[in-house]
This record gives structure tokens, sequence and C-alpha cells, in this order.
């Protein structure tokens, strides 16, 4: 485990981790930039609940005053959510808002960047950035730290806000394995299906598990992404999510909206559009993957304990 003077780590995750403990990593972009206030909050407290629920210790990572926080307290998250011009911080922004002694939101690159530090292999978020529709250049930073980073990150596919065919084959370009959990095609975030192929379909926590030992006795320093389908009951129709993300894309063109910023005002959008279907599945989402990280937490725990599949 990676420490110093720059990091703290709760003491329940702290004990968790030197016990062997499952521990699932959790974002918190989506406390201050994802959603609005108070959905932020009651949605990274589900969240953490469905990961206890699992059978997991929640770490949702931030930074705050400049300091690195591996886990979270309620008020601290509370805080967070409602604190103003909050840096969103992937690789290279770490180092800034530390310097800075600045509240830093960890986007999917930056809280695999320090899950990984702090000895944590199992992120739950909702869904990844990738590339993006009409700019192809613009490619999110989550891509490339997949491709570096050995954490396995369990979500619902990429944003559907994205270029989900491009940003499929960038995902295969970094040599990312995309395991489909319950399903034989990469999800769509608000959606069940893309239509994209995942590599594998994996459907118990023991299956994944076992990648992810195969991954460890072969040492490859690359992410695995586990893709998990929103809830049937929460899901979007497709035709609507699809409109309503066409009509938001070409507004935020014409506004002249793009990099970092685009994200947070697209999904933003989406919500109004949709009266609020994008939000509910985003929530139900997040939560459902929450508790499938902890499942594959806590059978890759009790594996690596027993002496299965190696180390």
């Amino acid at each position: 485990m990676f420490m110093n003077s720059y990091m703290v780590v709760h003491p329940e995750v702290e004990a968790a981790l030197a016990n062997g403990q499952p521990v699932v990593a959790l974002e918190s972009t989506v406390i201050a930039h994802g959603l609005p206030y108070p959905q932020n909050v009651e949605t990274a407290v589900l969240m953490e609940t469905a990961v206890r629920q699992g059978g997991a210790i929640p770490a949702t990572i931030a930074i705050l005053h400049g300091k690195i926080h591996i886990g979270l307290t309620q008020t601290q998250i509370e805080y967070l959510g409602t604190q103003p011009n909050v840096r969103k911080c992937s690789r290279r922004d770490l180092p800034l808002a530390i310097a800075q002694q600045t509240h830093g939101a960890t986007t999917v690159a930056g809280t695999m960047i320090l899950a990984h530090m702090a000895g944590i292999e199992l992120f739950a978020t909702g869904g990844i950035g990738g590339v993006h529709r009409g700019h192809p250049f613009d490619i999110s930073a989550d891509l490339t730290e997949l491709g570096q980073t050995p954490v396995t990150v369990v979500c619902s596919g990429a944003k559907s806000i994205l270029d989900l065919p491009a940003t499929r084959e960038v995902l295969e370009t970094n040599g990312i394995p995309v395991l489909g959990y319950g399903t034989d095609d990469m999800p769509a975030f608000y959606a069940r299906h893309s239509g994209l192929p995942v590599d594998i379909r994996l459907d118990t926590p023991d299956e994944v598990a076992a990648v992810i030992h195969a991954r460890r006795q072969l040492k490859l320093q690359t992410g695995i992404l586990v893709t998990v389908p929103v809830p049937q009951a929460a899901a979007g129709n497709e035709a609507e999510m699809e409109a309503a993300i066409a009509q938001a894309i070409k507004e935020a063109d014409a506004a002249n909206i793009h990099g970092p910023a685009a994200t947070p005002w697209l999904l933003r959008r989406i919500v109004e559009l949709t009266n609020g279907q994008s939000l509910r599945a985003n929530i139900a989402l997040l939560q459902n993957n929450g508790r499938v990280a902890a499942q594959i937490a806590q059978a890759l725990s009790q594996s690596t304990q027993n002496g299965t599949n190696g180390s």
C-alpha cells in the first residue's frame, strides 16, 4: 500500500485493508458534478449502503483541503456536496489540487489512481468516460487510465452521451478486457443494451474474481471493465433516451460547451429533457453497481485467503 503525508485513510477502511477484508472504492465527481443537491449526497450515501449490503466496506475518495481522503464520513460527503467550484480531478489535476490545498472530486481516472495507491482493487461507478460524439479527438482520460492502472471498474458501460462504438474501439486498442456481467453486449448506461460486444460474459462474482487473479498472475498493469446493465425496472426507453441525448448534444455544440464542462452539463440537461427518468436510472444503476462490486470484492477476498487461483 502506498501512503504519504497527503493521504488520510478512514480508520474503518484502513482496518479492512490491513485484515484483507473486501473494500470497494467510490468516486466523488458524482457528488460534486454528476448530480444536483441534495440528490448527490443522498445517492452517495445510498451507494455506500449498497456496498455494505453486498458485503464490503465502502471507500469514497476525494480531496479535501489538499488532502487525499480514502473513505469519507457522512459529514464530509455532505460538505463536498454543497461546496462551489470543486476541482474535477483526473490524473493531471491531482498534484494541482494538493499543491493549492483545494477540494477535488475524483473522476473515474482519478479514483483509479488513488484506489491503486491505497491498495484497493475494486471500484464501482456509474459510467466511464470515452470518445465524445462529433469530437473524436476529445477522449476521456478514463480510457487511458484503464490501460495502465490495475483496478477493476464495475460500471454500466460508457455514458450514453458518448460515441459508444468509438469508445469500444479505444478500449480494445488499450488492451482492456470488457466483461459482461450477466449480459452478452456492453450496456449503454441508461439503457441495458448497446449492440456492442463484450469480450466474455460472466454471471457470478467468483468468475470475475478468477479473471482478476489471472491478471495478477500475469502481472499486467491494465484495468478490467465489468459492465452491468441498469436494473430493468429503472432502464430508460432506448429511443426516448437517444432523442434526449441528441438534442442535448446539439444544444451543447450550439453553446460551445466542450471539454471537462460538457459531461456534467449534458447529464443535467438530459434529466430535464427526460422529466427525471435519466436521473432515476442513474441512481438505480449506481446502487446496483456498488452492490455487484462488493460481491466481487468479497469473492476475491475469500479466494485470496483460501489460496484459490493463486495470487
